[in-house]
Formats: C-alpha cells, structure tokens, sequence
C-alpha cells in the first residue's frame, strides 16, 4: 500500500479535475473527469458518482484504476493507482450526498481508492 506525501495531498487539493482512468474486463478503456476527487487520508482518496456510469461498469468488472491531475501552467501533477471499493451507504456516502445536494446533484455512490502507488512530477 502506497502512502500519499504532503506534496500529493496539496496537489490533489488544489488541482483539478482529477481524469479517472479505468478499464473493462475484456480492455476497453474509460477516462472520466472527477471534480469530487480528493484526499480521504494518507493510504486513500475518494470521489463522487454522480453520473459515470461506464466508469462504473468499469470498476465493476475490474477494479483497478488510475488518475492523474495536472496544472498545465507549471507542468506539476499527482498521479495514482489503486484499487476501487464502491460504497452506496455509510457516514462517508451520507456526508458526500449533503455536500452536493445544495448543487442539486445527486450522489449514487462513492468511490474510495486504497492507493498502490504514487507518483507527483
């Protein structure tokens, strides 16, 4: 399990959206932007399903996926890889869904992403 260093934490804080990549079972890639991407803490993030469902499917069938932010104005960014746990209720859910109903946005479930590794440039 990788750790995220101070330096990603203020990345991911900062940038964004973040591009989630995922894959099918049978390849076929995905690239989706998350502007609900953030840190959840030092071994984790998280972001928001609000209307990505090929991205779902994707980790449906395969888990794994990477994403990348990027601040093409000092060519600095974070990427990372992890493994994807889909997560329709708890404390975690109920707080996303508070946070994005005054935007009239819905959450349908939360993605949180146990970090492989980590790379910032």
């Amino acid at each position: 399990m990788a750790k995220l260093t101070e330096e990603a934490k203020k990345i991911i804080s900062e940038f964004g959206p973040a591009l989630i990549a995922t894959a099918s079972k049978e390849g076929k890639p995905n690239v989706s932007p998350k502007g609900s991407f953030r840190v959840l803490d030092d071994d984790h993030v998280v972001f928001a399903n609000i209307g990505s469902p090929r991205t779902m499917a994707n980790l449906k069938e395969n888990p794994q996926l990477t994403a990348i932010l990027f601040d093409r104005s000092t060519r600095k960014g974070c990427r990372v890889w992890g493994k994807a746990e889909v997560l329709n209720s708890g404390d975690l859910f109920d707080s996303l869904s508070k946070e994005f109903a005054p935007m009239k946005m819905t959450v349908k479930s939360v993605v949180v992403v146990t970090l492989d590794e980590v790379a910032t440039f």
